[in-house]
């Protein structure tokens, strides 16, 4: 793998693919930075070595050309401040005026362009726009993971015209490298925790993970199909009926692997899908009709902390119940909090998919377990083994 650490940038233009899709407020100001802290790194490294930065990167989804709302403009003195120097701005992501801009920085210097996006060109792929983005450097970095999992201009068609001269930078390199660490671990017992909504989403992943794990936790709304599917009776929780069979077919595949599917015993219930619903707890297979599942309870909770406590390699993707409702997030919080109890007494955690990493940080544990991926839906792909284009195309001699 090829990593920024294999190259000294002095008097070359690195032209970085970074995920800058930000979350913006209605003032356009920044609510949440992780994304430009976790590339910090890179940058600092490029222009440490004296060579200078040019930041390419999409923002939301632009409908039809440029929108004053999804303007990477109003990342600059955000990122000037970070970065600690004044970040130049292209109007264009492409054109005569991004290129003589990236052409007279000095060393050190940083040029962001306009969002990629503004061009339909960027997520249809298009070979001769990737052109144009690639005049504007002479060292093309891919540290974008939250998008290599697209077939994108700036994301993988780019990389083509730099063939000797294509690396990933640290986001990248980190992701690749403790996804690895989940899925090659040596160290067991290993255990997969998934939650979520659907059976449905997370079937290629089960059928990934079988082979490499010990133990997988379930919950969330995905735990009342098992349920069903066990003969039990969930009210009126979230089931794909659909899948039953798919239920049954992964726990014969689970015996056969000798992997424990831990299910729920019991649950959270709500009188309606509401942060002010009432309450109950009942057994996870006998909920009450009118009733749905929307957490799971202080018994699976004692049961399923134990079981991370004692892991040597943990990985959770999604969380437990509805946590955004604070009446329905004592699971959620509970199971985060096990994995960083194991962590600390030396496990090796890593935390990814949208709603996890949302988990995560909203309870303040991020911090305190080993790896947090920024990239949902690339991660999830990686784990189910897919090729993602991103990363390919670096690969690729």
């Amino acid at each position: 793998m090829r990593t920024i650490d294999d190259i000294n940038f002095a008097g070359q233009r690195a032209l970085i693919r970074v995920d800058f899709n930000v979350s913006l407020n209605d003032r356009f100001e920044i609510t949440d930075d992780n994304r430009i802290q976790a590339a910090l790194a890179t940058i600092q490294k490029i222009r440490q070595d004296g060579g200078n930065v040019v930041l390419m990167s999409h923002l939301g989804r632009p409908k039809k050309g440029p929108e004053e709302a999804f303007s990477l403009r109003h990342l600059l003195s955000h990122l000037s401040e970070v970065i600690g120097t004044d970040v130049q701005f292209a109007d264009d992501c492409i054109g005569a005026d991004a290129l003589s801009k990236s052409q007279k920085l000095g060393a050190g210097h940083v040029l962001l362009l306009e969002n990629l996006r503004f061009y339909g060109e960027e997520t249809a792929g298009d070979a001769d726009f990737a052109k144009k983005l690639s005049e504007l450097g002479d060292v093309y970095v891919n540290d974008a993971f939250g998008t290599a999992h697209r077939a994108h201009a700036s994301t993988a068609v780019i990389a083509q015209f730099f063939p000797e001269k294509k690396y990933f930078g640290y986001v990248m390199a980190g992701e690749i490298e403790n996804v690895q660490k989940v899925l090659d671990s040596d160290e067991h017992p290993v255990v997969a925790i998934l939650g979520g909504a659907k059976v449905s989403s997370k079937i290629t992943i089960i059928e990934k993970l079988l082979p490499r794990v010990d133990a997988i936790i379930i919950g969330g709304g995905m735990s009342y199909t098992f349920a069903k599917a066990a003969g039990g009776s969930v009210g009126q929780s979230l089931v794909e009926e659909e899948h039953l069979s798919t239920v049954e077919h992964i726990n014969k595949a689970a015996a056969e692997h000798k992997v424990t599917i831990h299910l729920p015993v019991d649950s959270v219930n709500g009188d309606k899908f509401a942060n002010d619903a009432e309450i109950q707890t009942s057994s996870a297979v006998d909920i009450p009709d009118g009733w749905m599942g929307l957490d799971i309870g202080p018994e699976t909770i004692a049961r399923y902390s134990e079981v991370i406590k004692d892991a040597a390699t943990i990985l959770w993707n999604g969380p437990m119940g509805v946590f955004e409702m604070e009446n329905f997030a004592a699971g959620t919080m509970a199971i985060g909090e096990a994995i960083c109890q194991a962590t600390e007494k030396g496990a090796f955690s890593l935390v990814g998919g949208g709603d996890s990493v949302a988990a995560a940080k909203q309870y303040g544990i991020a911090d305190r377990v080993s790896y947090v991926s920024t990239g949902g839906g690339a991660m999830l792909e990686y784990l189910e083994g897919k090729e993602l284009p991103g990363i390919a195309a670096v690969l690729s001699s």
